[in-house]
């Protein structure tokens, strides 16, 4: 299935299960069919019509020639409006970083959660901003490969032998080289790697924020300063978790939350 967005896009999408609209929205490099949706879609579907789809650029999504990150913010209205004009948005990485800022440009959105959105240079010391130039000169000098090595090992931070491993793995590094021109996307939607605190707090609708307990510190701090910006936020640790959430233990926190009472007060984070 598709919608198009606001500049003429295309958004591929597939729709699965029943009851209250839930969109996932992907992080870096991932798409519907690539990533944690395919796994994680099945587990909420018992509980919510769920909306998987393909960000602009990759999978069967179209793109256009310039990009902004309100561009995705409009892709997530079109799909809002194709699950009957207001949904629960879950986002992971940097499609939580995403998913929030669909909160807050006031989308009808009922509940969003985002587990460990990187915004990772919060002090601004750490070269964060310097990525995204980085990412698109390569993609522009057509090394897609080369992209994805810098955003594994530079951005990501990956040991060297584990991203020469996923090199001589072709059918999962030409998934990635595929979809390398969007990382650019990514580091335009995380706004440096610093946390937008004046446009976290413009959020009125309930939000949980989560990390793994043993994912990098930097991302488990970030969670928690996200948590604090959100007038509307709750905090919460996954045990035995990194980034690379397990759907089994995501998916019963996101239904939690979820399916929920929608708190009267703003609850603060724990």
């Amino acid at each position: 299935m598709n919608v198009r967005s606001a500049d003429g896009t295309t958004i591929a999408y597939d729709r699965s299960g029943s009851g209250p609209a839930l969109i996932l929205v992907d992080g870096a490099l991932c798409s519907r069919g690539f990533g944690p949706s395919p796994k994680l879609a099945p587990l909420l579907a018992a509980h919510f019509t769920v909306y998987a789809y393909d960000r602009r650029g990759r999978g069967e999504s179209g793109d256009m020639p310039s990009y902004a990150p309100a561009r995705e913010v409009e892709d997530i209205a079109a799909l809002i409006e194709a699950a009957g004009g207001s949904a629960c948005l879950l986002g992971l990485s940097s499609g939580g970083a995403l998913a929030l800022e669909a909160a807050a440009s006031g989308l009808p959105v009922d509940k969003v959660a985002a587990y460990e959105p990187p915004y990772v240079d919060d002090s601004g010391h750490g070269g964060g901003a310097a990525h995204q130039g980085r990412l698109e000169r390569l993609i522009a000098e057509g090394q897609r490969g080369g992209a994805v090595t810098y955003f594994m090992r530079d951005m990501v931070g990956a040991p060297a032998p584990m991203v020469m491993m996923m090199r001589l793995m072709p059918w999962i590094w030409r998934k990635l080289e595929r979809v390398a021109h969007t990382l650019p996307y990514d580091a335009a939607v995380m706004t440096g790697f610093r946390i937008p605190r004046a446009r976290l707090a413009s959020i009125v609708v309930p939000a949980l924020v989560m990390n793994g307990a043993k994912t990098d510190p930097r991302l488990r701090d970030a969670a928690r300063a996200i948590a604090e910006a959100v007038p509307t936020a709750r905090h919460r640790e996954l045990a035995g978790q990194t980034h690379n959430v397990k759907p089994t233990v995501l998916a019963p926190a996101v239904i939690e939350f979820f399916t929920g009472p929608t708190p009267t007060t703003p609850p603060r984070p724990t």
